[in-house]
Formats: structure tokens, C-alpha cells, sequence
């Protein structure tokens, strides 16, 4: 079977996505002076395609959290308004959007930045960076300190990122054991006013996400479910010919 170029329209959700999450830590690196060299540069880019990311993204995870209420209408809208330009919906975005991610990883640009918001709110406090902090029942993380404006904003920016994966994570069955449960618990947590222990789950949360997997068995379930209604779609007009 020929490869599918074409994206389907949850897919090309997922891609403006990811190029919100490009283009809002490149801002933010631009914005603490991380890798100056390049993030202008790589934050003009991808803002190009994704000018208001974290409101996409907050957008996205409220529909997850609200269980997809008018999901393909506004869906429909979303994506529409971020994927006018020409040549857009194909396979290669998707590689061009991948490729992006790992050179932001292979960086450690998300790390630089989590440094940064918590040094500049409280100079030579640099703990919710460590991504070895198992809990946040931790002993020295049993009391709560509040957030800057900055890193509430992170904070729910990935909550909703964690909704919107495990929401599709639950819908097409995969890690089934435990999306719902994820799901919930991110859900619960959505809303409350976010502080240092929130700011340790929530990227534990993102490390699970990347761990387990879940946005590539995503990106292969759909490809496969799709390809295989368009075959029933062609077999099924080869035999009305």
C-alpha cells in the first residue's frame, strides 16, 4: 500500500500542537537569553505557524478536559486559522515538526528554561529544574512556595498538553490501563491555583508522556486507522465499478 501524504485532520491537530510547543520555548529562550545565536531565529519560525501558542494549547487541553465538546467543529477551526499557508497538511510537516522537537532536545532548551523562570523569581533556586525528583512529597518539597506569572503559565500550559495526549491516549485505546486514570488526575488538577509541587508533577507528567511513548504510538495508530478506512473506501468503489 502507497504511503498516505495527506494528513488527516487529527493529525494535523498534533503538528500545530507541537509547533506551539517549538515556538513558545524558543520565545522563551529568546526571552532568557538562551542559545542567542539561534532561538531568535528559530522562534521566528515556527511563531510564524503558531503565533499564540500557549492559547492554543490551553484551547486544546479545555476541549480534552471538557471530554471534546464541539471537538470537530472547533477542531476544524483551530487547525483552519493555523494552516492556511500553502503546502500545509502533508506528511513532511510532521517530519519537519519532529525533526524540530529533537533539536530542541538534543539542546536541552526545555531545561534551560525551567533554570531560568526559577532563578529569575528566586535568585540561586533551581530545584524544580532537576528532573530526578521522583515526588513531590519529597521531604524537601513538603512545603509549597508559590509560582511567578511565568511558571504558572508552564505549568498550565503543560497540564493541558497532559490532557489533550491522555484524552487521545484513552479514545484510541492506548496504554489503557492507566490513560483514564491519567487523564483524571490531570483533569482534577486543571483549574487550581498551580504551585512548586504542581510545577514537579507536571513535568514528571511530561517525562511519563515521553517514556511511555505516547505520542508516536498516537501518530502510528492514526496513520494505520486511517489507511485502512481509506482502503475499505477504494475497495468499496472499485466494487460499484
Amino acid at each position: 500500500m502507497t504511503q498516505r501524504m495527506i494528513l488527516s485532520k487529527e493529525e494535523m491537530e498534533e503538528v500545530v500542537m507541537k509547533r506551539c510547543w517549538l515556538a513558545r520555548y524558543w520565545g522563551l529562550a529568546v526571552q532568557y537569553g538562551i542559545y542567542p545565536d539561534i532561538s531568535m531565529s528559530k522562534y521566528e519560525y515556527w511563531s510564524s505557524f503558531a503565533p499564540l501558542p500557549l492559547e492554543y494549547v490551553t484551547s486544546a487541553g479545555l476541549r480534552a478536559k471538557d471530554g471534546g465538546s464541539n471537538e470537530l467543529e472547533e477542531t476544524d477551526m483551530l487547525v483552519h486559522d493555523l494552516t492556511v499557508t500553502a503546502g500545509e497538511g502533508n506528511i513532511e510537516t510532521m517530519l519537519a515538526v519532529d525533526k524540530g522537537l529533537k533539536e530542541l532536545a538534543f539542546l536541552k532548551v526545555e531545561d534551560a528554561v525551567l533554570i531560568a523562570l526559577a532563578q529569575h523569581h528566586r535568585p540561586n533556586v533551581a530545584e524544580l529544574s532537576d528532573p530526578d525528583i521522583k515526588s513531590s512529597g519529597d521531604e524537601k518539597f513538603t512545603e509549597a512556595f508559590d509560582l511567578s506569572k511565568e511558571e504558572e503559565e508552564d505549568v498550565l500550559f503543560k497540564q493541558a498538553w497532559l490532557m489533550y495526549f491522555w484524552r487521545r491516549a484513552k479514545i484510541h485505546n492506548v496504554e489503557e490501563d492507566i490513560a483514564e486514570e491519567r487523564l483524571q488526575m490531570w483533569v482534577d488538577r486543571h483549574g487550581q491555583q498551580p504551585t512548586s509541587h504542581d510545577a514537579v508533577d507536571v513535568e514528571q507528567g511530561i517525562h511519563e508522556l515521553r517514556k511511555l511513548g505516547i505520542e508516536q504510538l498516537l501518530w502510528e495508530f492514526s496513520r494505520q486507522e486511517v489507511n485502512v478506512a481509506e482502503g475499505e473506501l477504494s475497495d468499496a468503489e472499485d466494487d460499484l465499478t
